[in-house]
């Protein structure tokens, strides 16, 4: 398959376009197995991995589906069929092209899999869906490709997994089914190429010509950015002046909360009235598909945004790229700034924006990386239990199944080929009973075995009821809110538990306009508008990054330069006067300082381990401090440091940080915690044990919290080793604490402490002092603190020497 067919030919050549050599490798190789394209943003990855399928198609093509195309957004496969229908129209092919997502209508979704399309573009929660069907044998019976884009988007996460379970599914329905994966940012090309692979088989993996370096540089700003904060207000004139010299510009943010409070005051500084939008995933659908038509006619000049724009979709005219904060991650910074400038060959133009002192250096980090191919990423290790046991339930609602089959069917998925048999029975088990302690309850009695040794649903109606909870995205509790009034529009999602924290007449922030809360109807937000400009700002979940491991050391590198002639006077002047008065971070040394500041003894640990690590340290350390009587009141963390303060100066902190007594002390603190519960309700709700949709009724965030909430405890005090218990463990461990980063930090550092001992601040630690979310510490010294009041009270009043009656 070296040649174009004519028709295709033709097209090429009245665009004045010639193939390129990947997309000639691409259908040269279109037999193998299994197919990584890691090619740069613009180089016609996507035409490149659907030109086969369009060779092999042909003019007159055989109905039936022949190639599925998954990717992570919705709009993403809506913008992929609107662009892959071009180059079919106009070479006069005869090939029908439909996407199936969450916002397909019903009818046009039993329509396919009736008759289904040639290409069908879709999302891994939609395939799963689709495999769960009687009639999937039938509706994938010719299939033939399957092309996975932006592949390592769905490699970090849940989704990729589940996704690769529904590959195997698709395999044993559709044997010689062959996989492509599509991808601009690949950190280890290799371990995508498993994942991607039908275990053993092989996978190529196919190299393109990255192109030009991307020019990208720190934005230049008149004032220089602030000790804390996120919100970059400082550089609003000059983001503002860049918007007015380019097209069309894409300014990210790293939240969805930063993204709003930007927006407003990019609005408010708007003296020219430039059409500017906003984008991120708390929007109703009708606002963000309003925003990104406006953005493909070019008829904005700016837009505010997410990840909810991170991916390959190809919109408009953007012609620079603008990231405000940190980015956090190599990968995620070259995924979004290849937006610009979306052609081949083309260098893509990019601004950081950093939101604060410290951020200039991991900025310049981050910088470098990029100017080095240097990407980052984080093991994950093997397949999480929880999507597994949605998985055969998955497989059940399809009708029985062979356990011994099932199992080998899930060791073909990459992320599976390490499991084992005792675990796929655990998880068996778990589905058809419920485990142990939950046995007795018929609602948890999902499956039986037949005589025959087969498994099927013990009620055929519940299928219904599993196909409504498919999925592995944990949505935060949110509510609708609406503009007030029965039929107002909607304007998008607040989390709950902020909206409970609104009383009449309170005023937030949502799609970058003010309103003033009205009430709550039928669990629905209702909001007027209100002209004032200090609104009360929604705290929109979104998604927390932490700085990755690879660019943490690449800031600690930084700091044993000499000199920083690439960063800005100001931040190389702050790092001076650090080493002067203390001393800098270095690689393979923990670097704490002790002093003392605002009546109380500060302890700060520079572990560079992420904000979540940090924040588990602190709290791990105050109950070391505890148990060794040095009575810390409190601590704060950043991605970088965790700062302590007490009422004892701590001498000698080595005997602090026992990796033992501080794994034990975790497993002790985890257990009734709330971050423990909430690892618990996410898995359960994704093991099936927890309902969130129910006879087309979705549960509130209250409802679902207080079901789970009783069987965590439930299974603490009776089961503690239930399955469940097991996986929120490891999913706690490995996710909302990072207790991995702790390790990592620990094996780094290898017991080599710096112990600083100051009489001051040090300029290093400033910043941590102005952070907010600030964590107390209710113990001792509250007790130290309060005897000492009475103390002082009773001396001032002479009781001191009144002898104490028996």
């Amino acid at each position: 398959m070296t040649t174009l067919p004519p028709s295709l030919q033709r097209w090429f050549d009245t665009r004045g376009w010639q193939i390129h050599p990947h997309q000639r490798e691409m259908l040269e190789r279109a037999g193998e197995p299994a197919l990584l394209l890691i090619a740069p943003t613009g180089g016609g990855k996507t035409l490149a991995g659907f030109l086969p399928t369009l060779v092999e198609l042909g003019e007159t093509p055989p109905p039936g589906l022949h190639t599925l195309y998954v990717s992570p957004l919705k709009a993403l496969a809506a913008d992929i069929k609107r662009n892959l229908r071009i180059p079919v129209e106009e070479a006069g092919l005869n090939i029908r092209i439909e996407d199936r997502t969450g916002d397909t209508s019903s009818h046009a979704k039993r329509r396919q899999r009736g008759d289904p399309p040639h290409i069908l573009l879709t999302t891994p929660e939609s395939l799963a869906l689709l495999t769960s069907y009687e009639d999937a044998p039938r509706m994938f019976a010719g299939l033939q490709r399957v092309v996975v884009d932006e592949i390592h988007a769905l490699a970090e996460s849940k989704r990729g997994d589940q996704l690769m379970l529904a590959l195997a599914r698709l395999s044993t329905l559709c044997p010689g089914l062959r996989r492509v994966g599509l991808s601009a940012t690949v950190d280890d090309p290799a371990a995508i190429a498993r994942l991607l692979a039908r275990a053993p088989d092989p996978c190529a993996i196919l190299t393109a010509d990255p192109g030009p370096d991307p020019d990208i540089r720190m934005l230049v700003t008149d004032q220089a950015p602030p000790w804390s904060g996120g919100g970059a207000a400082y550089a609003i004139p000059a983001v503002l002046a860049q918007v007015r010299a380019h097209k069309t510009t894409l300014i990210f943010h790293n939240t969805r909360a930063q993204a709003e409070i930007f927006f407003h005051n990019l609005w408010l500084a708007n003296d020219d009235a430039l059409p500017i939008g906003i984008h991120h995933g708390s929007l109703d659908r009708l606002q963000r598909e309003k925003v990104e038509a406006a953005m493909v006619a070019g008829q904005l000049r700016a837009i505010v945004c997410t990840g909810s724009l991170d991916l390959g979709i190809d919109w408009g005219d953007v012609d620079l790229v603008i990231q405000v904060g940190a980015p956090k991650n190599v990968k995620r910074l070259v995924q979004r700034i290849g937006r610009a400038n979306h052609r081949y060959n083309a260098p893509s133009k990019a601004l950081l924006v950093p939101a604060n002192r410290f951020e200039v250096v991991e900025c310049v980090a981050a910088l470098d990386a990029v100017k080095a191919h240097d990407l980052d990423g984080e093991p994950r290790g093997p397949g999480p239990r929880d999507v597994l046991c949605q998985h055969i339930l998955i497989a059940a609602c399809a009708g029985p199944f062979d356990a011994d089959a099932l199992y080998g069917e899930m060791t073909t998925a990459g992320a599976y080929a390490t499991l084992t048999r005792p675990q796929f029975d655990d998880c068996l088990q778990f589905c058809a009973t419920g485990g142990y302690a939950l046995r007795a309850y018929d609602r948890w009695q999902r499956l039986l075995q037949r005589p025959d040794g087969l498994w099927q649903l013990r009620d055929p109606r519940s299928a219904a009821r599993i196909r409504q909870n498919i999925g592995t995205i944990q949505d935060t509790d949110t509510l609708k809110v609406r503009w007030r009034g029965r039929g107002g529009a909607p304007l998008g999602e607040i989390e709950e538990t902020f909206a409970a924290s609104l009383t009449k007449g309170d005023t937030f922030l949502i799609g970058g306009q003010i309103v003033r809360y009205e009430g709550l109807r039928e669990l629905v937000v209702e909001v007027s508008r209100d002209p004032g400009k200090k609104p009360k700002i929604a705290t929109f979940m979104g998604t927390k990054f932490a700085t990755s491991t690879q660019l943490s050391a690449r800031i600690v590198k930084m700091f044993q330069q000499d000199i920083w002639p690439d960063l800005p006077p100001h931040t190389a002047q702050w790092l001076a006067l650090q080493r002067k008065v203390s001393r800098l971070p270095e690689p393979g040394r923990l670097l704490i300082e002790s002093f003392p500041h605002d009546g109380r003894q500060q302890l700060v640990i520079y572990g560079f381990a992420g904000r979540n690590a940090m924040q588990t340290l602190g709290l791990l350390l105050t109950k070391r401090m505890e148990e060794m009587g040095l009575a810390p009141m409190g601590f704060v963390a950043t991605d970088y440091a965790t700062l302590i303060w007490g009422l004892d100066a701590v001498i000698d902190p080595a005997p602090l940080f026992d990796l033992d007594a501080l794994e034990s002390g975790l497993e002790g603190w985890l257990a009734g915690n709330a971050v423990m519960k909430r690892t618990f309700r996410a898995s359960a709700t994704i093991a099936g044990l927890i309902e969130r949709n129910l006879g087309g009724q979705r549960k509130s965030g209250r409802q679902a919290t207080m079901s789970s909430d009783i069987l965590y405890d439930t299974l603490l005090k009776y089961d503690p080793d239930h399955l469940l218990m097991q996986i929120t463990r490891e999913e706690a461990m490995r996710g909302l604490v990072d207790f991995a980063r702790i390790r990592e930090m620990a094996a780094r550092v290898g017991g080599r402490i710096d112990h600083v001992t100051l009489d001051r601040v040090s300029p290093l630690a400033a910043p941590l002092f102005l952070e907010p979310g600030r964590v107390p510490v209710r113990g001792s010294a509250d007790e130290r603190l309060l005897a000492e009041e009475v103390a002082r009270l009773m001396d001032t009043s002479g009781l001191s020497d009144v002898d104490t009656p028996d």
